[in-house]
């Protein structure tokens, strides 16, 4: 039989054990406090046992004290005093969040590298701070076509704390491969990466291959294709295919090409279109219509996004062979399938067009593409495409059409016009300036001022070369002192030109006084430039000047060669000033203490004993920077000329 509760007045007094199970109870309810609190509550409802039983009567709330020792805090009464309670909890966990949560983390060790695993190139990351900072002088050198300074630079920081990247070294080989300058450029490659461990990538290999396949070495290039394969750690791109196809055609070797092809595909890399166009054009020159047919079959096939470039090719083959009208049966074409074709595809069909007299072809095309250039979606023209149509319209004579060229916009709604670069400035005023047209340059000088371009040193070349040709003496200073206060680089062919030309016509004061400014800013210039301003002011007896010019000499460590020497040493000798020179020319002026002094043409060297400005130079390579050598890799017995081995 049941026990009979207590009424609702009456209070029943709890055992240890039984506060002990409601706390235990009410700790695994959610949203509890976390100090457990004993509470009894009053049903809301009553509770009934089995059938026909009594109901159980209310309990009245009882309020007990914690179980928690040292707890000043009463449980509370009711749900909205515990969740109140819980508020106060969770804020004051925020604020004193508890003493494991601030407890650091055991460091994990790094993970262990293996020593055999290849070494990885550089990523962009690593193009910051002061390796950055090398990399925009190395790159303003190059623009302003001074290679050898810029190899120079490249070469000499190897061996000092800030080493080039990766990016650098692509850089200026590049460049030496652009300037036809086959031999410094493998000469670097081999430099940068064999002799000075520095890794290279793709594009270094690809830059190698290309100069070695332009010489007609293209045994060699295979070679560094399977150097690639065997130990680097990423697969050749579709550029390193584009040079291996190209030099194995030219070199008569087509059946290798389509190989090569094939193992491009086999390795999964995508069909390139620029890849399909080599072996297309090689067999058209072969005569072998239906096998470039099949190839370009087999190109629409698997290319995802053709570009159009094989049609530009079959059209040139059709043009030469005086089949004008499947020449454009394939240009149609190509235009009735709509292709969104990227700018150098279509600069290309223009230049076919206009080689084999189609100019209305080509001017609907070049209005085409100004309707369709809608930046920053689609960029369907560049400044070559306006340099295509201008040149063109100079070609006829035509100087009226080719400023209204220049400046054309599309007419098609949602067209914009195309920001000129540079590179489309500096092209039409080159123009301007062959045909002597001096005036409508200077214009467009102006305007490329206006718009904030910053012009270029093949620019300020040409309009100081346009002024001396005019004879006008003092436009072409003025240009010159403004491309010397932008701080562009003068290299020494143009320098040593320009500074004749000035002392030629009595700017003697103006030229030291340049000259002056030049040297106040790095790079200094070149000790040729010095040279022929010194022997300008020593024949015009501007001695005083030209003292002042060897004291900068002397101060920035030009050095002066013994001709030069010999020369105001004549020269002053004749007014009895020898003594007032040999101060001049006096090293421990500018020495510092402990400093030994350098013969001209000497690099320092490095503390592990290489020379840190030198270069070096491989049997059968020219020299590099200013003359100065540097030794290449160590060749075997009876080789003649700088080859590809593999380490």
């Amino acid at each position: 039989m049941r026990e009979s509760k207590p009424s609702g007045g009456e209070i029943e007094e709890l055992s240890p054990s039984s506060s002990v199970t409601l706390s235990l109870l009410n700790h695994r309810r959610p949203n509890t406090v976390s100090h457990q609190n004993v509470a009894v509550g009053a049903a809301d409802t009553a509770m009934f046992s089995d059938a026909g039983a009594t109901p159980l009567r209310h309990f009245e709330p009882v309020r007990l004290l914690s179980v928690r020792s040292g707890s000043s805090h009463p449980s509370p009464t009711s749900a909205e005093e515990a969740a109140a309670e819980r508020r106060r909890r969770k804020r004051r966990l925020r604020i004193e969040p508890p003493i494991h949560a601030l407890r650091a983390s055991a460091p994990s060790a790094p993970p262990t590298r293996d020593p055999n695993a290849p070494r990885l190139p550089d990523s962009t990351s690593a193009l910051v701070g002061h390796r950055l900072n090398l990399h925009n002088r190395v790159q303003s050198l190059i623009r302003a076509s001074d290679l050898d300074a810029a190899s120079l630079l490249a070469r000499s920081s190897v061996f000092s704390s800030t080493r080039p990247t990766v990016f650098t070294c692509n850089a200026i080989i590049a460049a030496m491969y652009r300037n036809k300058r086959f031999n410094e450029a493998i000469a670097l490659f081999h430099f940068f990466f064999k002799q000075s461990d520095l890794v290279p990538n793709v594009v270094s290999y690809n830059n190698l291959i290309n100069t070695h396949c332009d010489r007609g070495e293209v045994d060699i290039a295979i070679q560094v294709y399977h150097e690639i394969l065997e130990k680097a750690p990423f697969n050749p791109s579709p550029v390193t295919y584009r040079h291996l196809t190209k030099g194995l055609i030219d070199a008569g070797r087509i059946g290798e090409a389509v190989d090569l092809l094939r193992e491009m595909l086999n390795k999964g890399h995508g069909a390139d279109s620029l890849v399909f166009n080599n072996l297309i054009s090689g067999f058209l020159n072969l005569g072998n219509l239906d096998k470039a047919n099949e190839l370009f079959d087999e190109l629409k096939e698997r290319c995802l996004v053709y570009d159009g470039v094989v049609n530009a090719t079959f059209m040139e083959w059709w043009f030469n062979q005086g089949k004008d009208k499947e020449a454009m049966e394939s240009y149609k074409s190509l235009l009735d399938r709509k292709f969104k074709m990227p700018p150098p595809t279509c600069n290309t069909l223009l230049e076919v067009l206009l080689k084999h007299g189609k100019t209305k072809e080509a001017w609907t095309l070049f209005e085409d593409m100004l309707d369709n250039h809608t930046p920053p979606n689609t960029q369907a023209v560049n400044s070559d495409t306006f340099n295509i149509m201008v040149n063109e319209c100079f070609k006829l004579g035509n100087i009226e059409e080719a400023i209204k060229t220049f400046k054309k916009v599309g007419t098609k709604p949602g067209s914009k016009p195309f920001a000129m670069d540079v590179a489309g400035y500096n092209n039409i005023i080159t123009r301007f300036c062959e045909h002597g047209m001096l005036s409508e340059a200077e214009k467009f000088f102006q305007e490329l001022c206006g718009k904030s371009l910053s012009p270029d040193v093949p620019m300020y070349r040409t309009m100081i070369d346009a002024y001396l040709k005019a004879e006008r003496v003092d436009d072409a200073l003025r240009s010159f002192t403004k491309m010397v206060e932008t701080g562009l680089r003068v290299v020494a062919s143009f320098g040593t030109r320009v500074f004749s030309e000035f002392l030629k016509n009595g700017k003697n004061l103006e030229a030291a006084t340049l000259l002056t400014k030049m040297g106040e800013k790095e790079p200094k210039p070149d000790a040729s430039i010095y040279d022929v301003v010194v022997r300008g002011l020593c024949n015009a007896d501007e001695l005083d000047k030209s003292l002042d010019v060897l004291d900068q000499m002397m101060k920035y460590s030009i050095g002066v060669t013994p001709a030069l020497q010999d020369f105001v040493r004549g020269a002053f000798g004749k007014v009895g000033r020898t003594e007032e020179l040999d101060r001049v020319l006096n090293e421990n002026r500018w020495r510092f203490p402990g400093r030994q002094p350098r013969p001209f043409g000497q690099s320092p060297r490095s503390p592990s004993g290489h020379a840190e400005m030198g270069g070096w130079q491989s049997s059968g390579s020219p020299q590099m920077a200013g003359g100065q050598q540097f030794s290449g890799p160590s060749q075997m017995p009876g080789q003649q000329s700088l080859s590809w081995r593999s380490t």
